[in-house]
């Protein structure tokens, strides 16, 4: 009888209770991704994004982005681009880039591999240049950002 008690306790003091939607949930259920997972350079289509981790959760990012379209004259595109500092908690880090006045987030998600990345406003592109998509690493190497 002693020992199923103390089992019992044992069990209880060492299982804590997550309750789905708490604090204790996401942070147990959020997946921590390193600098080498994250640093590079990221395609999908036309659209380029670069990331370097910074440390202390800050990345440094920029994207290009490229809409292209057929008109009877010919083929033409509109494009867009943004550099700015991304804040990463866990795998997903938000980023706005830096001459943006009006509302923006892009949003991205590293996840198996791959960076699926969602866009809220227009973030000063041009007409259908979104960051949206999901991107495959193309280049693990430090890439080159353009300067301000």
């Amino acid at each position: 009888m002693r020992r199923l008690i103390f089992g019992l306790l044992l069990c209880f003091t060492t299982v804590s209770p997550v309750v789905p939607g708490s604090h204790l949930a996401s942070v147990s259920q959020q997946k921590i991704v390193t600098a080498a997972q994250v640093n590079g350079t990221w395609r999908y289509k036309d659209n380029t994004l670069k990331v370097w981790s910074l440390g202390q959760r800050k990345l440094k990012v920029e994207f290009f982005g490229i809409y292209s379209y057929r008109t009877p004259e010919g083929w033409m595109a509109n494009s867009g681009s943004g550099i700015g500092i991304a804040q990463i908690e866990g795998n997903t880090a938000v980023f706005r880039p830096a001459d943006v006045d009006e509302e923006c987030q892009i949003t991205m998600r590293f996840t198996k591999g791959k960076l699926v990345v969602e866009q809220e406003g227009i973030c000063g592109f041009g007409f259908n240049v979104t960051a949206a998509g999901t991107y495959r690493r193309v280049n693990r190497a430090k890439p080159k950002f353009e300067e301000n």
